[in-house]
């Protein structure tokens, strides 16, 4: 049986003010309430009652996956180079990745994720189709070299995550795979408390197909993502998309325009006395080093994470002034489309076939108008490219979006056989031929949800917890006599025994105003007040969330908190 938590003797330090360096509400009340404490950037150390809260997630998220047949494995952190070499992320993570070298001079790094070592773990341990599907999973740390770590535990260089790895002979599998993480999912989710969104979502690095994100709106969140108040669509903005409709229609000979000065959209637009949605914005980037234009209307940005997700692995990055130094068909501030021989163009769907434009002529201070997509210039790959804003038409019924912040606490994605490819991955099939295995993978980001909950259910006098992730059931204060102490021990160690998990506020010389308020502060979601009515065998029962008070009787009280 676990012993009674006394803030005399446990290792907690609140804290009157919010630290100086805190952005978020999670960080200010975690370090406030002596949850977390920071060591350096982006690197944290879990205090007791914070470690507690930790694992209680780790324990809901471990109870889920064992549920749907998931086994639990514990690898290393630390991981050779060349499996990440072979599937090519040692590259592509680039700096977000922490490399080191042993003595000898081998490289290493500190694993973001383990797509890699699953698949090879599988490789030396399965052999025959008899053998799958197989789900794994570990709850362990991970390492991102972060270059602005930010928002205490949300946005961390170290921090914890379940990520499980899902392994299938057949698409059909795969899929059975997928629905049922995501099915657990919802129950990790729901049993936590979060308010959340399922999205849908862009594989990035990690590869692969079909994926989904799990996000809880924040105002702290890093993400954006977008709703449909008129139907159940929602997606991150990254995968929001926007269906190429051609327009038919005649349009006037392309006609070119004097516009001295005007390299900019806004300038061109107040020149000619049109809106910038006339025009069409030509962004020169290089992937892989080589120049490509991309087209948008010129009201609209050029989403550059958005680009890149959608050029990956290439690395995009925007041209400097150099990049024009022997290109005369490059003329900077008055590019457009038409006679780009030597240019690949990537345009958004708004540029749609038969629309007209305003746009570079490419010649100094010179611009062209009715220049008409797929009449006076190409295409060669239409990308959803354009940064989302509020108002822009669902995929799926027209209306228009609201766009939200929020923490993304978990994402599933079905990779099929990207990594079984890279490794090989085979199994002897039933018709005695070998079979090419498809993978899913499943992340939780654990110390995040942590600091999820803390966003989404503080008030103005601090952490309010459910009581399947609190640290204690019942918050016990002592409001400072002899007698009032003596009740409150006595009334902790029957609940304790009754299976109760307990903090009692036992500190002597500690004033009830001080005690009271770090109970609020620490939010437990039970406050049990043995006080000025404690000769009387009364006390008062706080609920932490609502707010309500009752005195009760202690026999009631403990009748109550064991039911």
């Amino acid at each position: 049986m676990a012993q009674v938590q006394r803030m005399s003797r446990l290792m907690v330090k609140t804290l009157r003010d919010d630290p100086a360096d805190a952005e978020t509400l999670s960080h200010k009340l975690l370090v406030r309430a002596g949850y977390v404490r920071r060591n350096s950037a982006g690197i944290w150390t879990w205090l007791p009652l914070g470690k507690k809260v930790l694992d209680n997630v780790s324990r809901v998220v471990r109870e889920e996956m064992d549920a749907i047949g998931a086994q639990e494995v514990l690898l290393p952190a630390l991981l050779p180079k060349e499996p990440y070499e072979a599937s090519a992320r040692w590259e592509e993570y680039g700096d977000l990745l922490f490399r080191l070298k042993d003595r000898k001079g081998t490289e290493y790094l500190l694993g973001p994720t383990h797509e890699e070592i699953f698949t090879l773990v599988v490789k030396d341990q399965v052999s025959s189709y008899k053998d799958l599907p197989v789900m794994l999973y570990q709850i362990q740390t991970k390492y991102r070299d972060e270059a602005r770590p930010r928002s205490g535990v949300l946005r961390g260089r170290e921090f914890q995550m379940k990520d499980s790895y899902s392994f299938d002979t057949t698409d059909e599998g795969l899929a059975e795979s997928y629905a049922l993480h995501r099915a657990a999912y919802q129950k990790i989710f729901a049993r936590l408390g979060l308010d959340y969104r399922i999205v849908s979502a862009v594989s990035g690095a990690m590869g692969g197909s079909a994926s989904e994100e799990f996000l809880a709106p924040a105002a702290a969140g890093e993400d954006t993502f977008v709703d449909c108040p008129a139907c159940d669509y929602a997606a991150n903005t990254e995968a929001v998309t926007f269906a190429l409709t051609p327009v038919s229609g005649e349009h006037g000979p392309v006609e070119e325009l004097d516009t001295p000065d005007t390299p900019t959209i806004e300038t061109l637009a107040e020149h000619l006395g049109v809106p910038a949605s006339a025009t069409l914005k030509n962004l020169l980037v290089k992937v892989d080093g080589e120049i490509v234009a991309v087209g948008v209307p010129g009201d609209r940005e050029v989403d550059l994470g958005k680009l890149g997700e959608h050029l990956a692995p290439a690395v995009v990055e925007l041209v400097t002034a150099e990049d024009f130094e022997g290109r005369d068909d490059l003329v900077r501030g008055y590019v457009g489309p038409q006679g780009l021989a030597k240019v690949r163009y990537i345009a958004d769907p708004r540029v749609a076939p038969g629309t007209a434009w305003i746009t570079g002529a490419n010649k100094a201070d010179t611009h062209a108008r009715n220049v008409v997509a797929g009449r006076d210039f190409e295409v060669d790959d239409y990308l959803d490219v354009v940064v989302v804003e509020e108002g822009d038409p669902c995929p799926n019924c027209g209306a228009g979006l609201k766009l939200d912040r929020a923490i993304e606490i978990g994402h599933i994605f079905q990779l099929g056989r990207k990594y079984a490819d890279t490794f090989q991955l085979d199994v002897l099939g039933q018709q005695g031929k070998p079979v090419r295995v498809t993978m899913g993978s499943y992340g939780i980001g654990v110390s995040r949800a942590v600091a999820a909950l803390a966003e989404q259910s503080a008030d103005e006098q601090g952490l309010c917890w459910s009581k399947e992730v609190a640290p204690a059931d019942v918050h016990v204060v002592a409001a400072g006599k002899a007698l009032q102490t003596e009740l409150a021990l006595e009334v902790s160690e029957k609940l304790n025994a009754a299976g109760v998990r307990v903090l009692v506020d036992d500190r002597a010389g500690v004033s009830p105003g001080v005690k009271f308020t770090d109970a609020e502060l620490i939010g437990v979601p039970t406050i049990l007040v043995a006080g000025r009515r404690s000769g009387e065998g009364v006390v008062e029962l706080k609920d932490r969330r609502t707010g309500e008070r009752e005195e009760v009787t202690v026999e009631e009280a403990i009748a109550r908190l064991t039911a």
